[in-house]
């Protein structure tokens, strides 16, 4: 999702300030030798003219090695015969590991691919060992081959190239003795990636999976919007390419190789109709179908191209997009944070070399070729998963355990639907009051972009034990990206511009909502259209209404201090004052304002007017 991907910099930890591209000849070999020709299940009969080739897939598991907690991150939406929806419980690595491997019974080929941010944005448990026990729960898992997401590039190419080829974190070390972290034995693939100097992809762009004359190549990209999304210091020295031009110039590539058959995984995607997992995207009725970017990379991609594996908007849908020949084509994408896998069918013709397409329910099948499947925690764990998560608790306890404060009820953040959300206004608030003095940088006001808040704060304890008790690990969770805080001039007009780009330009169609500390008010009226949405008569900063021509001083995060998420206006800032971590003012906050006798209630959400 758009977020505010950034720089870890957790306690006992500090990163270079820019990773560059230091190591980008490093990224160039980074694939471990063999990944591609890795298969599930032997065969030794004598081939039939088609195979059935089994492509398990899922996306932006952002490090959730745990289930998520909080009652939207940790469900998915589920329609029931009789038209109603219920809420299931989903997701976690011991889940997802059984669930695959469960699934590959009976599937003599069989590969698992995922459409990238597997890393990035992840609670702490990822999160303060730099992700380290997620690529290691999938490299256990047999994950086969991922395309980079956004969140890949959170520290820079360097880091990025770590996690492929392993070594230890060139500032904090090995974290348990005697073991070095061996990096990732499945490609990461960037074909859309590229090094300023050398104009060359920094990973391999593409890999060819092959078992018994069986051969499918896989091309990874990510959305070409990546550094509007990420921190200039991730994103340093690399350039980021149109998405339907790249596959469309390594579709071709692959065919003069004689691959026929090809997968494209791409970090970018869409929004069905429903939010059911199991909505029937082909569905033609009126307002029904899938909407948003995916739609129209599908219909420019090469029919060369077999299947999409998308990702980033954190939907589930399974759909058909006709490719540009008119020919049926899958467009899969499994939810988020491993709640959902994909079970697709691929039909190899041996003669031809390529999949024999159909729509998603071909006619007279009894089965669809494609479909979601729940990640039920109602299964079995997979000891090795639970075995793995122990040992990286053990390491985080003493710092994640630790309580920051006390609150009544969830405070809802990345679950909340509403422009206006609890736990923003919190965030804004804490951002407010620990810049709010003159020797810290005099803000008047404070702005946070939706999403950057990666969780909510839940008032119920995993052991029953510590309800209401926020630790730092939760704490971390909801603000993994530890970005420093801006202090900036803006004007008032830059101010009113920064609120109209909530709702216009490359926001008009999909609305980024900044929330606000307490004292800015104003209405938003969606039933007009771009900059006209915000009255700009209506705002007011403490009851008097903002002065065009004056001078306020504004805190952010870095990210949006650097114009991210589509707000030029709030990178045109000036008198910089660099503060502390978001993180860091959000457990004072929370310190200051709560107690285990007088625990933090919810704030309310009244300082948004929406007219719908």
């Amino acid at each position: 999702m758009s977020a505010t991907p950034q720089k870890n910099r957790a306690p006992r930890r500090v990163l270079a300030a820019a990773a560059g591209l230091a190591t980008v000849g490093a990224l160039v070999s980074a694939m471990p030798a063999g990944a591609q020709d890795r298969g599930h299940g032997h065969g030794h009969h004598k081939p039939a003219r088609t195979v059935d080739v089994q492509l398990l897939s899922f996306n932006d598991l952002h490090g959730n090695l745990e289930p998520p907690a909080g009652s939207g991150a940790g469900t998915v939406t589920e329609t029931q015969a009789d038209g109603t929806t219920k809420a299931i419980p989903a997701g976690g690595v011991e889940y997802l590991a059984s669930s695959l491997r469960t699934a590959r019974k009976g599937h003599p080929y069989s590969i698992t691919a995922a459409g990238g941010d597997m890393v990035g944005a992840s609670p702490l448990l990822s999160g303060l060992f730099h992700d380290e026990p997620t690529i290691e729960a999938l490299n256990k898992i047999d994950l086969d081959v991922t395309t980079v997401g956004n969140h890949e590039f959170d520290e820079g190419a360097t880091e990025l190239a770590r996690l492929q080829n392993g070594g230890c974190h060139p500032v904090e070390g090995c974290y348990e003795k005697g073991k070095k972290f061996e990096g990732a034995d499945f490609p990461y693939l960037a074909a859309n990636v590229t090094s300023e100097k050398t104009g060359r992809p920094i990973l391999k762009p593409y890999t060819v999976w092959k078992k018994n004359g069986v051969k499918i190549g896989f091309i990874g990209v990510t959305l070409e919007g990546t550094p509007n999304i990420v921190t200039a210091n991730g994103v340093k020295g690399l350039k980021f390419h149109d998405e339907i031009e790249t596959i469309n110039k390594y579709a071709k590539e692959l065919d003069r190789q004689g691959v026929k058959s090809i997968v494209a995984l791409i970090h970018e995607g869409g929004a069905p109709a429903s939010t059911s997992y199991n909505y029937d995207c082909d569905s033609s009725g009126a307002g029904d179908g899938i909407s948003g970017p995916i739609t129209d990379i599908a219909k420019g991609i090469t029919p060369k191209v077999d299947a999409l594996v998308t990702g980033h908007t954190h939907q589930a849908y399974v759909c058909t997009i006709p490719d540009p020949a008119g020919n049926p084509r899958m467009v899969t994408s499994a939810s988020s944070f491993g709640k959902l896998y994909t079970d697709t069918t691929l039909t190899y013709d041996r003669r031809t070399k390529d999949i024999v397409r159909t729509s998603v329910k071909s006619a007279g099948a009894s089965n669809p070729k494609s479909a979601n499947h729940i990640v039920s925690r109602d299964q079995r764990r997979a000891r090795d998963m639970t075995d793995l998560i122990a040992r990286w608790n053990a390491l985080a306890a003493p710092i994640a355990n630790k309580p920051q404060g006390y609150i009544t009820a969830d405070i809802d953040g990345r679950s909340s639907t509403a422009p206006e959300k609890p736990l923003g206004n919190l965030i804004a608030d804490a951002q407010l009051e620990g810049l709010a003095p003159a020797d810290k940088g005099g803000a008047v006001v404070a702005l946070m972009n939706p999403g950057g808040i990666r969780g909510d704060l839940v008032y119920a304890s995993a052991d029953g034990k510590s309800d209401g008790v926020v630790t730092y690990g939760e704490s971390f969770t909801v603000q993994p990206f530890t970005n420093m805080m801006n202090v900036v001039d803006l004007t008032g007009a830059q101010l009113i511009t920064a609120l109209q780009q909530q709702v216009s330009g490359s926001n008009e169609a999909g609305p980024k909502i900044l929330q606000v500390s307490k004292g800015l008010t104003y209405t938003l009226d969606m039933t007009k259209t771009g900059a006209a949405r915000v009255v700009t008569d209506t705002i007011k900063l403490n009851g008097a209404a903002i002065d065009p021509a004056k001078t306020y001083r504004v805190a952010m995060n870095e990210f949006l201090a650097g114009g991210g998420d589509g707000f030029a206006a709030l990178g045109q800032g000036t008198n910089k004052l660099v503060g502390a971590s978001d993180l860091d003012l959000f457990n004072a906050y929370l310190a200051a304002h709560s107690t285990a006798a007088a625990p933090l209630a919810p704030p309310a959400t009244d300082r948004i007017t929406v007219i719908q």
